[in-house]
């Protein structure tokens, strides 16, 4: 008779002993004793693996136990009981026992620890790790967390391209498209590449965001967010940035700053809060080996409101504060990773927002606030700040206002022609409407713990490291 295959998950969860099981995955460790060995499967399926007792008396016994070394893919069948071990409520004793696969002696994930820059070398096999096991487990929960949180809102999932003629942050900072030979591309009579003849007839990068594409659906189908991959050719090589990261973008008709920032609010205490619910065995290994202040943070962050604060403000906050800053701040400056730090860990000692920034510091899609009394222009931008991260949300109401944008645009030398399409949406039946983009790793950085941003993505993407 055939059985199906269980999960390791499935079979901790088990509310009475099974008479035949079945169980396949990978060899943790094993410990031989005269009798029988105990073998400690892991599929993935969760942190915890499940302890197969392996008699002596099975069939081909001495080779089987010498063909499964660590990491060496096994199966096996037999009945799940009661453990007799400390720690664990199940183990199964098996009656037959197979090996699928065997782990050369140089597999590299033996027992002893292995350094977070050791692992990246080995990104092909870390996700084998308790340590990435528990991140990536939290990484898939929380991307079906995101769609929950905006399908329940009303909110449809719009794919945006990844292939773009626009830069929407207008930095520049784009990985270029193109199918013409880089050593001999047409040229213009000026001597500039002809991208004319290229594959889409115009030159073209990877995007940086789906936000102005996003943007039109918002203004016909009211509530709109997009969940894919961005790009940024940054060459910074710092633990917060990489090349290719994911990004959260939400875009709503109809809604203002302030509404955009309790939606942001809302959503990053949804994630917090549904990881803490659903990944408790991931966070307390995380909480043990990573960060041992992890949980009270997340908690604190369900249970406590957002603070919120102006750009103006939070610059009087960090000039005031005595602090010795390695980026002296002064209004009209950027907030560094340590001002950002420091409002929600030292000052607020919570996740704060800041909003209303000076208007020369952000893109051209940003609603234009009237000058304040000291005639400084500001933009009804917002940024959600959180202890450990700094920045993890930023978003606007985007200017509805067509003469606006266009001065906007004009200032920031786009041209007007590049963005015709974007600009008709105020041409023809124009709306107050908000948005943010939220960075995916970021935000796991922040609920796991994990301090660099290449340990929370597959495979990462940083200035020289495309290995696999």
């Amino acid at each position: 008779m055939s059985i199906k295959r269980t999960l390791v998950k499935e079979a901790h969860g088990a509310a009475a002993p099974v008479d035949d099981i079945w169980l396949q995955g990978w060899v943790r460790t094993r410990r031989d004793a005269k009798t029988f060995s105990f073998v400690e499967l892991n599929d993935g399926s969760c942190l915890k693996g499940m302890q197969v007792i392996v008699n002596s008396s099975l069939p081909g016994y001495a080779d089987l136990m010498r063909r499964a070394a660590t990491g060496s893919a096994i199966s096996a069948r037999g009945r799940l009981v009661a453990s007799q071990g400390a720690g664990q409520k199940w183990e199964v004793i098996a009656t037959e026992f197979a090996v699928i696969g065997e782990a050369g002696a140089d597999y590299p994930l033996q027992k002893k620890g292995c350094s977070l820059e050791f692992l990246r070398e080995i990104a092909h096999l870390r996700p084998r790790t308790n340590l990435f096991g528990a991140v990536f487990r939290i990484r898939s929960r929380l991307a079906y967390a995101i769609h929950q949180f905006f399908q329940e809102r009303g909110f449809h999932y719009v794919h945006t391209p990844i292939i773009t003629a626009s830069d929407c942050e207008g930095a520049g900072e784009m990985f270029g498209v193109s199918t013409l030979d880089p050593a001999k591309p047409p040229r213009n009579p000026d001597g500039s590449v002809d991208y004319s003849k290229d594959f889409f007839g115009r030159k073209t990068s990877l995007t940086v965001s789906g936000q102005l594409e996003g943007e039109t659906f918002a203004c016909a189908l009211s509530n709109i967010y997009t969940f894919g991959p961005t790009f940024r050719a940054e060459n910074s090589n710092t633990s917060r940035h990489a090349a290719e990261f994911w990004m959260v973008e939400p875009e709503a008709a109809f809604l203002e700053l302030e509404g955009d920032m309790q939606l942001a609010e809302d959503f990053v205490k949804h994630l917090v809060r549904d990881a803490c619910e659903h990944c408790a065995e991931d966070l307390e290994f995380l909480g043990k080996f990573v960060d041992k202040g992890l949980r009270e943070r997340l908690e604190f962050v369900m249970e406590r409101p957002f603070q919120r604060c102006s750009y103006t403000q939070a610059v009087e906050i960090l000039a005031s504060s005595g602090h010795a800053w390695e980026h002296p701040v002064a209004w009209g400056d950027n907030l560094q990773s340590e001002h950002e730090r420091f409002l929600a860990e030292e000052h607020f000692k919570c996740p704060v927002t800041v909003h209303d920034y000076p208007r020369a510091l952000k893109p051209f899609y940003m609603k234009v606030n009237a000058p304040d009394a000291a005639g400084r222009e500001t933009v009804r931008a917002m940024d959600v700040l959180v202890p450990g991260i700094g920045e993890i949300i930023g978003g606007s109401q985007r200017e509805e206002r067509l003469d606006v944008l266009l001065e906007n645009m004009a200032r920031q030398g786009l041209k007007e022609a590049d963005y015709r399409w974007y600009a008709d949406l105020r041409r023809h039946g124009t709306v107050p409407h908000a948005g943010f983009g939220l960075g995916f790793e970021r935000l796991l950085m922040f609920v796991t713990g994990v301090g660099n941003i290449r340990d929370v993505i597959p495979y990462a993407r940083t200035p020289g490291n495309a290995a696999f």
